[in-house]
């Protein structure tokens, strides 16, 4: 039987730090959204998603995808925020047999409402307390660590 690969003091420390960070940082994200908006970090991060791309529409397996969510929870979302104005359904418009969300003139304002603060408190919980050097860090290790779980990962294409 092969012996467990305990993590030492400095891999422990690092493995608690993420945890930490994984937990603490979307909280506070979402108590700043749910203040300002009334949605939540998931919700924003779909409609910020959307808002990025020509068209402002994406398949919703790329959306999935772009959030890191089961199609399942993206079709609960987009639900919700059709239900708000802010996103559609609709059919692709080179292949109807694909369903995309779309992002409505109202999501959009949404979106551009809410940028400011959010990324007013990225800065403030987070980029604020790096250096550039540990910026360039945390995403060359963030990047290699969405790699071991996902090569295919979206992040990996932009980047």
């Amino acid at each position: 039987m092969n012996q467990p690969r305990w993590l030492n003091a400095d891999e422990r420390r690092a493995w608690l730090a993420l945890l930490s960070i994984n937990t603490l940082l979307p909280s506070a994200l979402d108590t700043q959204l749910q203040s300002a908006g009334k949605l939540s970090l998931f919700d924003y991060n779909v409609l910020a998603m959307l808002s990025e791309t020509e068209g402002r529409y994406l398949p919703m397996s790329e959306l999935a995808a772009r959030t890191s969510a089961s199609l399942s929870r993206l079709s609960h979302v987009v639900t919700k925020l059709q239900k708000r104005g802010w996103v559609e359904r609709q059919a692709h418009p080179g292949d109807a047999r694909v369903t995309v969300a779309h992002l409505t003139e109202a999501g959009m304002s949404t979106i551009v409402s809410l940028a400011p603060g959010h990324v007013e408190s990225v800065r403030t919980l987070m980029l604020d307390s790096l250096s550039p050097d540990d910026v360039a860090d945390l995403a060359r290790i963030g990047e290699k660590i969405v790699a071991r779980l996902d090569n295919n990962h979206w992040i990996l294409r932009d980047s």
